[in-house]
């Protein structure tokens, strides 16, 4: 019987044995590039002009317009000549995605951090605060993201980029890899890349008497300016900073959004955020709190959305990562006490972006089908009402101020002057270098 017995365990026992084979395999994946904390925190610097690779927002404000240059820092332009607008400087700043200026300071965002650059002189422009650790850990998307991702180790710093890597990890009976699993001491796991940190976003600045104080911006932004307060939002969060000492914020509160959180438009003391399915409005009554008031609903689409003389105007648009196949223009009625918001009509487009309102003309960035400029006093934006039309460009964003207007594409910066309402043209040009 003992026998017996012992010959019922050898196969138990072989089989355990098997469960010890190694195998190896091979992978490749999409690596981290670090750059250190002290590196990132030392890297703000004035540096000569650089050519337009990969214009971002764009943010006027007296003699200058201010294009981020996306991740890497942000282009200087004199437009006191708009008929020859000049790249005069450029500054380093390593993660900035958007920007908003007040006084004699600019605020950008840079990774984590919040970084308020003196820029009294654009020739030199000085650090003069940064608060650490303010915003989210985000990385960017990998020019390849079909490969796996490897885990973060934020210790070392922020992520500037991605290296695809073929590495090799140890495998027990014949497994394959899965996401989760290791390599190094690192696990790989698929990230949730968002592409709205990539938008051309810009925040509108409504601050009553204060209001000259602040920079002019377009349509598709997370920095918007109102009295003493910097607002800042990312998908989720709405971060505050008194800005009361202009050079020196100081962050004083933080509020949880409803999420999808893309563009944010302030006007009237009300503050419009655009997300996936819908226009959310807070009112600014009480500018350290903001409190919700209404929502209007739309198909699921991205919405940058402008306001003005109680209309809202918003353009939805397809093949992005907020989904969807709809693009088109609405236009929607807002009630005296901002609560109430009725769809007037819904107008064709291509793939419209970011838009811009002054007084009667409204402005269109509808994408590969170039500029598109409106005569809106009978909110009907058809073609039988259309001012002008720039086919050839490829259109994001705009920035209508004192008769001109400032425009960003893929393809470079335009300026066109707008004040003869009957022949607006195109006055300068700088063009992207082409990679």
């Amino acid at each position: 019987m003992k026998t017996v017995y012992s010959l019922l365990l050898l196969p138990a026992i072989l089989l355990g044995f098997s469960c010890t084979d190694k195998y190896t395999e091979e992978l490749t994946v999409n690596s981290p590039v670090y750059m250190s904390y002290d590196d990132l925190r030392s890297a703000v610097a004035s540096a000569p002009a650089r050519p337009l690779v990969r214009p971002g927002k764009i943010y006027f404000k007296g003699r200058h317009l201010f294009v981020v240059e996306y991740m890497k820092g942000v282009h200087v332009i004199d437009v006191s000549n708009p008929s020859r607008p000049q790249n005069t400087g450029f500054i380093e700043i390593p993660g900035c995605a958007d920007i908003a200026v007040k006084d004699q300071s600019l605020y950008a965002d840079s990774f984590v951090d919040l970084v308020t650059i003196d820029i009294s002189d654009a020739a030199n422009p000085k650090v003069t605060q940064r608060l650490s650790n303010t915003f989210s850990y985000t990385v960017p998307e990998a020019e390849d993201p079909q490969y796996p991702y490897a885990e973060v180790n934020r210790g070392k710093g922020v992520v500037v980029g991605w290296e695809i890597k073929r590495v090799t990890r140890e495998l027990v009976n014949g497994t394959t890899w899965s996401p989760g699993d290791s390599y190094h001491g690192e696990s790989l796991k698929w990230y949730s890349m968002s592409s709205s940190s990539a938008s051309y976003q810009v925040a509108n600045s409504d601050g009553g008497s204060a209001a000259a104080s602040f920079g002019k911006s377009g349509s598709m932004a997370r920095f918007g300016l109102y009295g003493k307060f910097l607002y800042i939002a990312d998908n989720s969060m709405l971060y505050l900073f008194d800005t009361e000492t202009p050079s020196s914020p100081v962050r004083t509160n933080t509020q949880s959004l409803s999420g999808g959180i893309e563009t944010m438009f302030i006007y009237d003391g009300h503050m419009f955020f655009g997300t996936p399915t819908g226009m959310v409005v807070y009112s600014l009554e009480v500018p350290a709190s903001p409190s919700f008031i209404a929502n209007f609903w739309h198909v699921t689409s991205c919405d940058p959305v402008v306001v003005q003389d109680g209309y809202a105007y918003i353009t939805l648009r397809s093949g992005t990562n907020c989904g969807g196949n709809t693009n088109q223009l609405d236009v929607v009625k807002i009630s005296e006490d901002y609560k109430e918001y009725t769809l007037v009509n819904s107008y064709s487009m291509v793939n419209p972006h970011g838009l811009g309102i002054d007084g009667e003309r409204l402005f269109v960035c509808d994408g590969e089908a170039g500029l598109k400029v409106y005569d809106a006093k009978d909110r009907e934006f058809t073609a039988r009402n259309m001012l002008a039309s720039f086919p050839d460009i490829q259109a994001y964003d705009v920035i209508p101020a004192d008769g001109y207007l400032f425009m960003v594409g893929s393809d470079g910066f335009y300026l066109y002057d707008y004040s003869d309402p009957t022949a607006i043209r195109q006055v300068g040009h700088i063009p992207v270098e082409k990679q």
